[in-house]
């Protein structure tokens, strides 16, 4: 067993396009319509093959409150692995990425968290060998 698909709730599946090519580096994999939304997967260009993130529409009564509640409480909805967190918290902050919390250490994992835009809270990580 392995992870094929994970998603993240969207406020906008264009806007969040953008922000996880753009900026965080992902490759756009799927674009159905689906509807009024789309079915709307990213993948790392290093994997293309690899698990899929789906932009998922946050449309329904509970997403909401939920991405509210996770936020407030400054809990990141997942995490992306990067080879060295400090490098590319530089190169996102340079890019006008905000985060919510610089370079962390702990341990042997370093961790940073971002807002990506669209409701979300994204650690990026990295972990020392």
């Amino acid at each position: 067993m392995r992870i094929h698909l994970s998603s993240v709730f969207v406020d906008d599946q264009e806007k969040a396009l953008r922000f996880y090519t753009d900026v965080l580096g992902f490759v756009k994999k799927a674009d159905v319509p689906v509807g009024a939304d789309r079915w709307l997967t990213v993948v790392s260009p290093e994997a293309p093959d690899g698990s899929e993130l789906l932009l998922e529409p946050d449309g329904h009564p509970a997403v909401k409150p939920y991405k509210t509640a996770l936020v407030r409480d400054g809990i990141p909805a997942t995490s992306f692995a990067v080879d060295d967190v400090h490098t590319e918290f530089g190169r996102l902050r340079e890019l006008g990425v905000h985060f919510t919390q610089e370079p962390m250490e702990r341990g042997p994992v370093t961790t940073a968290v971002l807002d990506d835009t669209c409701g979300n809270l994204i650690q990026i990580m990295h972990i020392r060998a």
